[in-house]
Formats: structure tokens, sequence, C-alpha cells
């Protein structure tokens, strides 16, 4: 089995599809495995992704050609660690646009580099019109489909809307309740932390709810991993 090095692009065309929370997750998923990540933010500006994670995660303007050359560069390098690129959709065209033109898909399967779509979708068509162009265009890229049910309001209807989609992948984040988002959106707050040691002055309740919505999303993030790694398996081959 040739080893490779992930890049998790979690991206989305729509806006409020739940990108940063994704991405989010996504490195302290890796923070509380103790697993190294390197992360980029396409907001030059406000970073909300890279503040969260300072020691691991950078800001990139995808206007500024230097920032393109050093993030295509990175995300390109075979070195184990997973890369994590926070890429909201005001980046998302000029990402993909750039993408194209310099072949980093193609690139990367030549690196033994695995780039994966994490693509939060919303309910209208035009979010999943653009799926089915990036699949058209790259049919090898692997694309996992995200529902942030607590970003994009799609009620009973999200199954629905994920069978739309061209990718048999798919998570599902649930809803917080606004009591519970309050104290992880503080600055400083990680969620590795919290699960580790929660603050001794948060109730009780609080405390119980988050670990149940926090373990509902991180074993969707094991899932993923253990499918990817058995579907390379050589003995299943």
């Amino acid at each position: 089995m040739q080893r490779r090095t992930f890049v998790h692009i979690v991206c989305s065309p729509a806006q409020r599809a739940g990108v940063t929370t994704t991405a989010r997750l996504f490195a302290d998923y890796h923070q509380n495995l103790q697993k190294p990540f390197l992360g980029f933010d396409s907001d030059p500006h406000d970073s909300p992704f890279a503040s969260r994670f300072p020691e691991e995660a950078q800001p990139v303007d995808l206007a500024v050609i230097r920032d393109q050359v050093s993030l295509f560069d990175r995300m390109l390098v075979h070195d184990g660690i997973p890369k994590i690129l926070d890429l909201g959709a005001r980046d998302f065209p000029r990402f993909f646009s750039i993408a194209r033109e310099v072949g980093f898909f193609e690139e990367a399967k030549r690196l033994s580099v695995e780039p994966v779509l994490f693509y939060c979708i919303d309910e209208k068509p035009a979010c999943l019109e653009t799926a089915r162009q990036i699949n058209r265009q790259w049919p090898d890229l692997m694309m996992v489909i995200v529902a942030n049910e607590g970003a994009a309001q799609f009620g009973d209807s999200v199954l629905d809307v994920l069978e739309r989609y061209p990718s048999e992948r798919n998570i599902q984040i649930p809803a917080l309740d606004q009591v519970l988002w309050r104290p992880i959106d503080r600055p400083g707050f990680a969620l590795s932390r919290f699960l580790l040691a929660p603050p001794s002055d948060m109730s009780i309740v609080v405390k119980r709810a988050l670990r149940i919505w926090i373990a509902q999303v991180f074993a969707q993030f094991q899932s993923f991993e253990l499918r990817v790694a058995m579907e390379s398996s050589d003995f299943l081959k």
C-alpha cells in the first residue's frame, strides 16, 4: 500500500454553509488524536480558522501571487502531514481556476498527495450544480459532502439533498443549540482541550451535550478515515 499525504480542502461556493466550523472541527479532531497538521485560511483579513490554530495554520491571500505559490507548493509536499484548507465562498472560484491552470490535482496524484474535497452544501440548486461541474472536471477527485445543519437549514430534507450529490461519502454535522454554541465560540476555546479537561465553571448539562455533539462529528471523521484506509488496502484488492 502506497503511503499518501492527505490535503483536506474544506470548501463551498455557498455563503454560510459552515466551512470554517467544519475546518475547525477537523483540526480539533487531529489535535485530539495528537496528530500534527498544517492549516491554511483563505480569509487573509479576519482569518477565523487561522486565529483558532495560530501555531498550525496561516492566512493566505489568493489574490496575491506570493501566497498562491506558498499555498499550492506547500500542499504538494509529500511529507505525511495532513493539510487543512479553509476555503470560503469568496475565494472558491479563484482557487479552482488556479488549480485548473496549474494542473494541481494531476500533479498531486503524481506526487502521492491525495486531495480530498470536503464540500459544504446548502439546499440551493447552484451548490449542487457546482459540485457536478467539479466532478465532471476531476472525476477522480475524492469528494465528501458535508451537511452542516447548524449553518444551512435543511429541515427534514437533508437525506434527500445528500442523495442528489455526486458522492456516496457524506458527513452530517448536527445543529447545535445557541446555548451550547456560545461557550465554544469564545476566542481561545479548543474542543480538543475541552475533551481532556472541560472548564470547571461550565454547567454539567452543557458539558454532557457538547461531548455528545463532538463525539457524533468525530466518529464520522474516524469512519471516513477508516473507510479510505480499507479501500486502499492491498489485502482487499
